[in-house]
């Protein structure tokens, strides 16, 4: 039974084929009112679940037919969990089976990764109150990089409403946007996480000060469906991981698969997008992954039942792949994950296998740039290359930008004290820097407590100079015997809020979870690294940050 927020929905899934019946809420007016939700809930869930009851009763000789109940026990509107989580209960003590309770978004990686029989692959979830990546490490699904305010769907219905449009306001975005134009709008991602704040005011206000709809829908599908695209990218590159997986309802827009398939493509992954009825709110995913839980004997006793409208994926112990073992980081500078291969454009190939004067280059290809390593003569060369998921426009204004930033900030940072790369030259147009070569190996591949600790020391440094890095992760800090260099500034910038400082803090601390193999002892080191250096302020902000829930948003 799915029953988090718009979906009454149940699901029979007999090890092969999965029969879905859903009875989706359709508020009046607005967005979600969660006490119409719950009594929506309530009237329809019993519908649902007999028709499924039936189908069962009609396909199989066995009595009962049900093996176990499956819940959607959070993150979702607590008085819809409580509804469908008290049914839950009652039809297991009625047919006398297990209880399962499943957690939503994990269900949405699930999903996928059933489908598409992938072995590991990086979730990106996109749904009305979600958008975070997610990635199978140390026996759970940990969370890269989520939204630092409001889901993706959730924003655009914000827009939607301020236009006049009734919901859904996804569909009708979609469908304005095929006769829309290009419009410059705000752009946030900081390392894997994102904003959507910032994109909805300015949308809003470009309505307001006269462009046309129809402009505004086509630039808020290319900024926001960009950003999420990158830090998927991000994600794929942090993990070494070549599959991807789409789950939500977001992921029924033909653009943002679209931008997502190109981005796999031109780096050599895999991408699946599960068949429209597995994307949005459905009992299927949940009836699947329940399934997989109680062959690992994961059930739940009904004292322990109770629903949790903050169930973070984060917190579930994956007890259905416990014979799995973990993925091999892959190592490399500015989230470079292969060596020696040519790309999909066939732009760069290592160059040792050109000429003698080359013969001590490696070219590495990164989330966002080609980096290419000399150390015998102490260079790096670094070109940020074209996104063919990107509008050209967009594309062009950031790959300037950010190259424009690296330049300013790696010389920003090291006037401040911090060890950083020397800036040897740049070109602002072509987006390609040089620098000096600075360190043996990434500090992905060398994590000590004392390395961490000294990035700790080196942002509070930036922060109290007045800038953040934007992107500081294990593949963004090179290290030798004696240093620890900070690089790859391009989405760092100046300011002076508490937030921002502690983000950073918060992007990092997000890589160590997502890569080391005991993230606790570097997490604390981190902490009091900083704190040697910087504001007692910011880790209470960071603290805060963690202890956000932002599954559920009131509308």
């Amino acid at each position: 039974m799915e029953g988090t927020a718009w979906a009454a929905s149940a699901a029979l899934y007999d090890g092969d084929d999965v029969v879905i019946e859903t009875d989706a809420y359709e508020p009046d007016s607005g967005g979600i009112h969660p006490r119409e939700a719950a009594e929506h809930m309530h009237d329809a869930i019993p519908r649902v679940v007999e028709t499924v009851l039936e189908h069962a009763a009609e396909t199989t000789d066995e009595r009962p037919p049900i093996d176990a109940v499956a819940f959607s026990r959070g993150p979702g509107l607590g008085p819809c969990l409580r509804v469908v989580g008290t049914a839950a209960r009652a039809l297991a003590g009625t047919l006398e089976v297990p209880l399962v309770g499943v957690n939503h978004m994990v269900a949405h990686l699930e999903i996928g990764r059933h489908a598409a029989d992938f072995d590991d692959p990086v979730c990106l979830n996109a749904s009305g109150a979600n958008a975070h990546l997610l990635a199978y490490r140390n026996g759970r699904y940990r969370v890269l990089g989520e939204t630092m305010d409001t889901g993706v769907g959730n924003a655009i219905d914000k827009f939607t409403r301020h236009v006049g449009w009734s919901h859904p306001g996804g569909p009708k975005v979609e469908e304005a946007a095929k006769d829309g134009e290009y419009v410059d709008l705000p752009y946030v991602v900081k390392g894997m996480d994102f904003s959507f704040s910032g994109i909805m005011s300015a949308a809003k206000a470009a309505v307001d000060e006269g462009h046309a709809v129809e402009d505004v829908c086509f630039s808020l599908q290319e900024h926001i469906f960009a950003m999420l695209t990158e830090v998927a990218e991000r994600a794929l590159s942090l993990t070494g991981s070549d599959e991807l997986v789409l789950g939500g309802g977001v992921g029924h827009n033909a653009r943002l698969r679209e931008m997502l398939e190109t981005m796999c493509a031109d780096r050599g992954a895999e991408f699946y997008a599960p068949q429209p009825r597995f994307l949005g709110d459905n009992a299927g995913m949940i009836a699947v992954l329940g399934a997989k839980m109680y062959a690992a004997g994961d059930t739940l006793e009904i004292p322990d039942s109770r629903v949790d409208p903050d169930f973070r994926p984060d917190q579930v112990p994956v007890t259905w792949r416990s014979d799995e073992p973990d993925r091999a980081v892959a190592g490399g500078v500015d989230g470079g994950e292969s060596r020696d291969e040519e790309d999909s454009e066939g732009e760069y190939r290592d160059a040792s296998e050109s000429d003698d004067e080359a013969a001590s280059e490696t070219t590495i290809r990164g989330a966002e740039a080609v980096v290419t390593l000399e150390p015998e003569a102490g260079r790096v060369r670094k070109r940020r290359r074209p996104k063919r998921y990107r509008h050209p426009d967009l594309d062009a204004r950031l790959r300037r930008e950010r190259t424009t930033l690296e330049a300013r900030l790696t010389s920003h940072a090291r006037r401040a004290g911090v060890p950083t790369p020397v800036v040897h030259d740049v070109d602002h147009q072509e987006a390609t820097l040089e620098f000096e070569y600075v360190g043996d190996e990434d500090l992905q591949k060398a994590l000590t407590i004392d390395r961490v600790e000294s990035v700790g020391r080196s942002l509070a440094t930036i922060h109290e100079a007045g800038f953040v890095h934007g992107d500081p992760t294990t593949r963004n800090v090179r290290v030798d015997a004696d240093r620890t260099y900070l690089i790859d500034f391009g989405l760092g910038y100046h300011s002076d809020h508490l937030e921002d400082y502690a983000m950073d803090l918060h992007v990092f601390d997000q890589s160590l979870v997502g890569t080391a193999d005991e993230p606790e002892p570097l997490r604390e080191a981190l902490r009091v690294g900083y704190r040697e250096a910087g504001d007692e302020a910011v880790l209470e902000r960071l603290r805060e940050i963690e202890r956000r829930g932002r599954y559920v948003e009131k509308e």
